[in-house]
């Protein structure tokens, strides 16, 4: 295989996303602009090894099981289950709302691990989930963490809105940033979902770069201004055992 091939190839895998779970040969192949027998010998490789799925019916591709045995295997090496997901159960059972750990995947915030709250009503998001980083708590507290010149490069690839709160500003954004790096954590009220809250806290490697956030999220109802400081308290406190979890095991968080 050449290193185009490998390329386009790669390049392809990318466009299976939650927005877009499925593609025909030809739609995929105008979408991207290559030629659609390309796209096809390399569609039909990645059936071959169980990475796409085609539905008989419509000949469209969908992602296959073995993306699923390679996310288990990553957050498995991780060590999520056994040390981290612990401590955001109990965090998620203080505060009665869902708890994730978003990771930093270079322009993006990906979700790893998620404890859910036990009230019917909840903010919900699924594993594998990604976000921009310039929109709602759990990435900006990642992102105010980031150089400057990262900063301005993430927001020169272009900021579109997820709902009527989400900052396109570039001024206003950097001021954003600059307020959570400067408190330590941040907090948005309906910037990716609406009527939704995120509270998050920064999360570093042995090298204090930072690769992750802890971040409470739920119904913006229900948690009125004057809880915030008592929320807060209870996550910073949390969120530094899995801080001193991710320095003393820095080979696997760089």
């Amino acid at each position: 295989m050449s290193l185009k091939t490998l390329d386009n190839s790669l390049e392809l895998l990318q466009y299976f996303t939650r927005e877009n779970p499925s593609w025909g040969v030809r739609e995929l192949a105008k979408e991207i602009g290559i030629s659609h027998s390309i796209v096809y010998r390399i569609l039909s490789s990645f059936e071959k090894y169980g990475f796409l799925v085609q539905d008989h019916i419509t000949k469209k591709y969908e992602l296959g099981f073995r993306f699923l045995e390679f996310g288990q295997i990553v957050k498995e090496n991780m060590y999520l289950s056994d040390f981290v997901y612990p401590i955001m159960k109990n965090l998620a059972e203080k505060v009665e709302e869902s708890v994730f750990l978003t990771w930093l995947d270079k322009v993006d915030g990906v979700t790893v691990e998620i404890a859910e709250s036990s009230h019917k009503i909840k903010y919900e998001v699924s594993l594998g989930t990604r976000t921009p980083l310039y929109v709602g708590a759990s990435c900006k507290v990642i992102m105010a963490y980031l150089p400057r010149d990262k900063q301005k490069e993430i927001i020169s690839n272009g900021l579109r809105p997820f709902t009527e709160n989400t900052i396109l500003d570039e001024e206003k954004l950097l001021k954003d940033l600059d307020e959570i790096k400067n408190q330590g954590w941040g907090y948005s009220a309906g910037e990716f979902s609406e009527s939704v809250f995120g509270l998050g806290v920064p999360l570093f490697n042995s090298e204090n770069k930072i690769i992750a956030s802890l971040t409470i999220s739920g119904p913006e109802y229900r948690l009125p201004e004057k809880n915030l400081e008592t929320v807060l308290g209870i996550l910073q406190e949390e969120a530094k055992k899995i801080q001193r979890y991710f320095k003393q095991y820095n080979n696997h968080y760089r």
